[in-house]
């Protein structure tokens, strides 16, 4: 398992790993702007690329956001979604947010359709550091299509959940700079999208 779930010392040993992906990421965004980003969204399943970006400003006044997979709604029976909507509990050998048992784990990503979280990410959620949002199936494929459309890039559908909880943060109007992990590349979904686009 390649996230920051199970026992110690893995979530710890994961996270480390993946912690590059912060520390390039604040580099780069120092290096552009002068400055920090107001607000940091990663998509969250297991929940390795997001505490990679979010380790590097853990101490720093940005305001993180995780975006799960909400896949029919985090209220409804069918989302991968533990920290929006799940219980507090033991899975995998650790504590953290797991799903009920009578929800049916889904996200149109298959990257995202976990039943728990790193436990980590839990603490997060506990201590306020970090606000957790289930992303539908449906508004993460729009943003799978308006980056490819206007940027020409294609996201994977993972990071399709963090591009569109960075646009539903953006038509707020609190943040002035948003840094958003594009964790992967959609060439891995074209079926999917095609097949959800009717293409």
């Amino acid at each position: 398992m390649g996230s920051v779930v199970g026992p110690d010392p893995f979530p710890r040993m994961v996270r480390d790993f993946q912690s590059v992906i912060g520390e390039e990421a604040r580099e780069q965004f120092l290096e552009r702007t002068g400055g920090l980003p107001d607000a940091a969204v990663a998509c969250v399943g297991g929940g390795s690329n997001a505490i990679g970006l979010f380790h590097a400003f853990r101490d720093d006044p940005v305001e993180f956001y995780g975006a799960e997979g909400g896949g029919e709604g985090s209220d409804s029976s069918k989302h991968a979604a533990p920290l929006a909507s799940g219980t507090d509990d033991v899975i995998h050998g650790m504590k953290t947010r797991v799903i009920d048992d009578e929800v049916d784990v889904h996200s149109v990503s298959a990257g995202l359709d976990y039943p728990g979280v790193g436990p980590e990410h839990a603490m997060f959620r506990a201590v306020g550091r970090c606000e957790y949002t289930g992303i539908t199936d449906e508004a993460a494929l729009a943003a799978f299509r308006e980056l490819s459309e206007t940027e020409g890039i294609i996201p994977a559908l993972e990071s399709s959940h963090a591009v569109a909880r960075a646009i539903q943060l953006a038509e707020e109007g609190d943040h002035e700079t948003i840094l958003v992990n594009l964790s992967g590349r959609g060439d891995k979904d074209m079926e999917t999208a095609a097949a959800k686009f009717d293409l």
